[in-house]
């Protein structure tokens, strides 16, 4: 009955924490063979060594240098895993190669290219495309510099569209002091991008006396 404790004798307990390390399977067959308890299930057997703290030394995890059950088995065929594995040399549909674009969540191109990933190891990054091609043409943005798009679009990864401007500058461009240059009409970009490199060059020299 569900509930009901199950009692066990001196003798039983002494043979149960004897051969406690046995696997559960054969913990309750061995033990009912020689107790004859069929009342007694291996899920019982389980609870008690539980209940006892009795440890067995297994974790069900494989340890470090652990062999596994199945090491230089061939595995069993079954025509239906077979027609949907990769076959020896072939990559997945979604294989991202070298020189594959991308669009990130701030609307700049990211680019695949042969450097190694710092975080990863792996032999391809993503890099910002506009910025890529730029430090081809031009060498590497200097410090404390960045790249503007002239047109305010970013996906426009023409070195020609990208303007080096301080990075200190960038807040007087965008929508902090209203300009929104990404946005404003091409016929305004070149004097709102004039007006804030008058005002940066006007802090700066406020800065420097």
């Amino acid at each position: 009955m569900k509930g009901h404790p199950i009692r066990y004798s001196a003798e039983e307990m002494a043979w149960l924490e004897a051969n406690r390390l046995l696997p559960i399977t054969d913990y309750h067959r061995a033990f009912e063979a020689r107790f004859g308890r069929p009342d007694v299930t291996a899920a019982n057997l389980h609870a008690l060594r539980k209940r006892k703290g009795w440890r067995t030394g297994r974790t069900g995890r494989f340890e470090p240098g652990q062999e596994s059950w199945n090491k230089g088995k061939a595995m069993p065929f079954n025509a239906n895993s077979a027609a949907t594995r990769f076959r020896k040399g072939n990559l997945p549909h979604n294989t991202r190669f070298l020189g594959h674009e991308r669009v990130s969540k701030d609307g700049y191109v990211e680019i695949s290219v042969a450097e190694t990933n710092p975080h990863t190891g792996f032999d391809r990054r993503y890099v910002l495309k506009h910025r890529h091609l730029w430090e081809q043409a031009n060498g590497p943005v200097p410090e404390g510099m960045a790249l503007k798009s002239i047109d305010g679009d970013k996906t426009n990864t023409d070195p020609a569209n990208w303007k080096l401007v301080p990075r200190a500058m960038l807040p007087r461009l965008n929508g902090r002091f209203g300009r929104d240059y990404d946005a404003a009409p091409a016929e305004l970009k070149p004097v709102i991008m004039a007006t804030a490199e008058l005002e940066h060059r006007a802090r700066e020299a406020r800065r420097n006396r």
